[in-house]
């Protein structure tokens, strides 16, 4: 587990425990690298996802379990190809059936209608984590160490404290239940058979509200185009900013979102540049910045 700790994440770290797993590494598709990498193996063979550390696996076992139940639930979503998450050099790693190719992007529409259906849900028969934006801020700025600036840091987790506490006395206007938690048009797959719903590792039980605000801050801070936010709120049938506990949800994911990026730094110097932009525009309270995914 220590040297998982010691080593960059990076694709060619991920590919090195795909291999390690027994998973052709070579002709794996890489198509994301944040939190997991995660590979598309050669052919039509099943998806690797590959956890940046052993604290990690927990979360990765709780995925497959909701993907599990949101089969039984029928709910249109990812299915694991292995039930179990393994352990491979301190790194978890889950195996997903391959979706069939996107016949078009997702869109806001598509998102709505599958929240309708998570949002209707009963709760699951294991439990469930609340869904706390700011729980990795720590563990983030730990990760980005010395190439961020320590006043940064200081910064973040001041701020992180401040929405935390505000956080915990919002008056939802929506029954509490189960979650996405990181509800975006990524997230949805458009295949041959309609949306499904993709990377359930922030599900959670917690304000259904976590899951509107997300592309409200969509439309702020990363160039979501007003008529696709309002295809979202037309389907979904309610508009989360009409809600007075909005901008503390929406502060507390922003100081979340910061602080991911931070963790990218050390090896990348594009997430530097972006973590220096989300940081300094938060402190000059510019809502007008543009971010950019990363």
């Amino acid at each position: 587990m220590a040297r998982a700790r010691s080593v960059p994440f990076t694709e060619q770290r991920s590919r090195e425990v795909i291999a390690q797993a027994g998973f052709p590494a070579a002709d794996a598709q890489l198509l994301a690298l944040g939190e997991n990498a995660v590979f598309a193996l050669g052919g039509d063979g099943p998806v690797v996802r590959v956890g940046r550390g052993s604290e990690l696996l927990e979360r990765m076992r709780r995925e497959l379990r909701t993907a599990a139940w949101l089969a039984e639930q029928g709910v249109p979503a990812v299915r694991p190809a292995e039930s179990e998450a393994r352990l491979v050099d301190g790194h978890p790693v889950t195996v997903w059936q391959r979706l069939p190719n996107a016949v078009r992007p997702a869109g806001g529409a598509d998102l709505a209608a599958l929240l309708r259906l998570v949002h209707r849900l009963p709760d699951p028969p294991f439990p469930l984590p609340r869904r706390d934006l700011l729980s990795g801020v720590e563990r983030w700025l730990r990760l980005a160490g010395e190439a961020i600036d320590p006043a940064d840091a200081a910064y973040l987790r001041e701020r992180r404290d401040g929405f935390a506490t505000a956080a915990a006395e919002l008056v939802p206007r929506l029954p509490p239940g189960p979650v996405h938690g990181d509800a975006l048009p990524r997230n949805v797959h458009i295949g041959p058979d309609g949306p499904v719903l993709v990377d359930l590792e922030t599900f959670s039980h917690d304000l259904r509200e976590h899951d509107l605000v997300v592309m409200a801050l969509s439309l702020d801070r990363y160039g979501l185009p007003a008529e696709e936010y309002a295809a979202f709120t037309a389907a979904y049938g309610w508009d989360v900013r009409d809600w007075d506990g909005c901008e503390v949800l929406r502060g507390a994911r922003e100081t979340a979102s910061c602080a991911w990026v931070a963790q990218h730094a050390p090896a990348n110097p594009a997430a530097l540049a972006e973590f220096r932009t989300r940081v300094g525009s938060l402190r000059a309270g510019d809502d007008r910045i543009r971010w950019y995914a990363f």
